[in-house]
């Protein structure tokens, strides 16, 4: 068995703590869905909710406010009658495009190497992409 050295514990160290800040930041089930809306253009709470199938209007609000503090969304509002609130994708919550899109090939390639030929035969379950 090979002897793990510190150089290579501290690359591992290096490489893990990146890793898990971003998922301490894009966790639970509605955080990637909602950003994938939100990369389709700026959009109002409602429009979002309806994009993202199965999220009560609280846990949007719950999300939409984590993923503002985190400096990925904006929230503006305008002051009409009534009020009208858009939220979008801040230039740095942008910077997730190549994430999101190298985690639509992967799940793809994953759904093809797991379902086979049977890929388009077998029915999407939101439940389990969201």
């Amino acid at each position: 068995m090979e002897k793990l050295d510190k150089s290579n514990h501290t690359q591992c160290t290096g490489i893990i703590r990146p890793v898990q800040d971003a998922l301490d930041v894009l966790n639970g089930k509605w955080k990637l869905p909602i950003i994938v809306a939100l990369l389709h253009g700026y959009k109002r709470f409602s429009e979002i909710s309806k994009q993202v199938p199965g999220i009560t209007d609280r846990m949007l609000s719950k999300e939409l406010r984590d993923l503002e503090l985190n400096q990925l969304v904006k929230r503006s509002v305008y002051d009409t009658f009534p009020v009208t609130v858009e939220y979008t994708m801040t230039k740095y919550g942008e910077t997730l495009k190549d994430v999101i899109a190298a985690l639509h090939v992967w799940g793809e390639n994953h759904r093809k190497r797991i379902f086979g030929d049977d890929l388009l035969k077998q029915p999407v379950n939101k439940d389990h992409l969201g």
